[in-house]
């Protein structure tokens, strides 16, 4: 057996024992959806059910949760995007003590601890008779995701070609031409990319979202308050329905973008 063949199965053994610990808890957990028992488990197997999905439909403090959650993370995405691409076109085109102090105030947040982001910005609001809620809960969670949007528009600009605006000016164009009609869609794919990576920490972000909930609780408060009240399928449930909608838009993205590739491929062949 020589090395390259050790090394391969080496490679496909790896892969397989990390894929099995990636999916084999998403595997349970849906299969735990369909266990006729109170408890999220599969094992005792009490026979198949689809009540649990009715206990979800029915459960509204879970549905008010997941769309605080989602109203959340929108907000966030509102004022995080502006921020995180306005910085990053600022240290992408500027130099001195202003480039570096900007890039240390984006990035100290992310540096800090989520419990002291939550306690600070409740401390600091609550002086201006600000309470919790899902206002509070954008603001606070703006100031990490933005360092997050921040890095992706600034990895991109780092490839992009200054000789463009320069040509865009000297032929007429004005400054905000040359933003919306250059630079913009060159930074459409980091900004769609920002923007979905941006969503998903709000959405799952539970230590910063503590202290500055008040009484608008989001979906990963709920769950943890659920675990220990006592946690019931209807969870698993939730998880299913996220993981079945997560999996056929991956689907349709993929179709969609083979199909547009095969069109070009076509078209390029009729124009050789």
């Amino acid at each position: 057996m020589t090395s390259q063949t050790i090394l391969k199965w080496g490679i496909r053994t790896y892969l397989g024992f990390f894929f099995i610990y990636l999916f084999l808890p998403l595997i349970i957990m849906s299969a735990a959806t369909f266990n006729d028992s109170r408890f999220p488990t599969v094992a005792p197997w009490k026979g198949a059910t689809l009540k649990w999905f009715q206990a979800l439909w029915e459960d509204n403090g879970m549905w008010n949760a997941l769309a605080n959650s989602i109203w959340v993370a929108i907000g966030v995405l509102v004022v995080a995007l502006p921020i995180g691409i306005a910085c990053a076109l600022f240290l992408s085109t500027v130099e001195g003590k202003g480039k570096t102090f900007i890039y240390s105030l984006m990035m100290s947040p992310l540096l800090t601890p989520g419990v002291i982001i939550g306690i600070s910005t409740l401390i600091f609001w609550k002086r201006l008779d600000v309470t919790g809620g899902i206002a509070l809960t954008v603001v606070a969670q703006t100031t990490f995701i933005a360092a997050y949007i921040m890095l992706m528009i600034l990895a991109r600009m780092q490839r992009f070609d200054r000789t463009l605006e320069r040509a865009a000016l000297s032929l007429g164009a004005s400054h905000w031409q040359v933003f919306y009609k250059v630079l913009l869609p060159y930074l459409k794919p980091a900004i769609i990319s920002a923007a979905v990576i941006g969503f998903l920490q709000s959405f799952e972000n539970y230590n910063t979202t503590l202290f500055v909930k008040g009484y608008d609780t989001t979906l990963t408060v709920y769950i943890a308050s659920k675990v220990r009240t006592g946690l019931t399928p209807a969870v698993n449930a939730l998880g299913l329905v996220m993981i079945s909608i997560t999996i056929i838009l991956a689907i349709a993205y993929e179709v969609k973008r083979r199909r547009e590739a095969a069109g070009a491929a076509a078209r390029a062949a009729d124009a050789g």
